[in-house]
């Protein structure tokens, strides 16, 4: 199959300039592609289609690249393997380009735009649409604990994301313990393959593609600092350790102590409740000094770190050496009481606790 398509792509090289135009676009590889993009994510994509655009497979003959202002891995990428590279909006010639590829660019693509393309523009998703649609489904699939996510390859539409019809998807089971960051980089790369398998039958997959429904559909939002909020009497302590796999990595979990906020570091797992430890109040902090962690008690046992920020990063040693070594409860102007971290009362706890829901849409 290839054997023919590299020599369909040696005779191209020899007709005349309309021509070959028209025999570029009337259906099939080698394609013709301008790539929207901006992330890390996106630039395993991007690479795939540069190594098999420089391998002579018949699959990809030129690739152009649409990214944002600044010193994004998309540009990097493009200026060190020497691609073209053009602002947002671009400004582009009809006819020249085959396809379009969106993977993590963010920005909506005008129906204009779109129609410059004879076989549309795909979309690379790390989700199995469509649970997740929107810009942070990696981040949300961890929080919900999903056990299978997926990478799904979509037509793209005017007007709304994620809504276009699916022309394939793979799934991909979720490994225990991984955080946000270990499964985009996997899905990176299995979105990556299923790009290129997309574009070698692109034709037969438009033909055959299918509408996506509305049944068990979700929105996945943007992260923010207002989910990184604990709420010790509310979150258990799965919900508190996927929580730190979803976001941690990028915004430290918070709490308040003594009425200044405390970033969480280095989550060394979870304990059950057991003994008198279950009377404990939620928020209640215990110094464990085999493991060198602190203890937080949450809504159904407890959960460790190692470090926090509070003015400066502290080991959980060093804190409990400043702050923990006074035992004696009492009151404060802040409600608090000493060896406690207080949940947040304001919009901070309660717009987490909103936004770790699963959102139908």
């Amino acid at each position: 199959m290839w054997g023919s398509g590299r020599a369909a792509g040696a005779l191209l090289g020899a007709l005349p300039g309309a021509a070959l135009q028209r025999r570029l676009s009337s259906g099939g590889p080698p394609w013709r592609l301008l790539f929207f993009g901006t992330d890390q994510f996106a630039v395993e994509s991007l690479r795939a289609l540069t190594c098999s655009r420089s391998s002579g497979a018949g699959l990809v003959r030129s690739v152009e690249v649409v990214t944002l202002p600044g010193d994004v891995p998309v540009r990097r990428f493009a200026r060190q393997n020497r691609l073209t590279v053009h602002s947002w909006p671009p400004e582009l010639a009809r006819g020249r380009f085959d396809v379009g590829v969106v993977v993590s660019f963010g920005c909506l693509l005008q129906e204009s735009l779109i129609q410059q393309f004879p076989h549309g523009i795909l979309n690379v998703h790390p989700s199995l649409l469509p649970r997740w649609r929107g810009p942070a489904p990696i981040f949300h699939t961890i929080l919900q604990g999903d056990a299978v996510t997926g990478v799904t390859i979509i037509q793209i539409l005017p007007h709304k994301f994620d809504v276009g019809p699916i022309l394939n998807q793979e799934l991909h089971p979720v490994p225990d313990g991984c955080s946000a960051d270990e499964l985009g980089a996997s899905l990176a790369s299995k979105g990556a393959q299923l790009l290129l398998d997309t574009l070698k039958t692109l034709p037969e997959r438009i033909a055959a593609k299918r509408e996506q429904g509305q049944d068990g559909a979700t929105f996945a939002p943007k992260i923010s600092a207002a989910m990184s909020w604990v709420v010790w009497e509310e979150q258990t302590c799965e919900q508190i350790a996927r929580l730190h796999r979803a976001i941690g990595w990028r915004i430290p979990l918070r709490t308040l102590w003594m009425g200044q906020t405390v970033k969480l570091l280095e989550f060394a797992g979870q304990r059950p409740l057991s003994g008198q430890m279950e009377n404990a109040v939620p928020g209640s902090v215990h110094f464990k000094k085999e493991s060198g962690a602190l203890a937080v008690r949450c809504k159904d046992g407890w959960v460790l770190f190692k470090a926090v920020l509070l003015k400066k990063r502290l080991t959980a040693t060093d804190f409990h050496n400043g702050y923990l070594h006074q035992t004696l409860k009492k009151d404060t102007p802040h409600g608090a009481t000493e060896g406690r971290f207080i949940s947040s009362r304001g919009g901070g706890a309660k717009g987490a606790r909103r936004r770790t829901k699963s959102t139908p849409i």
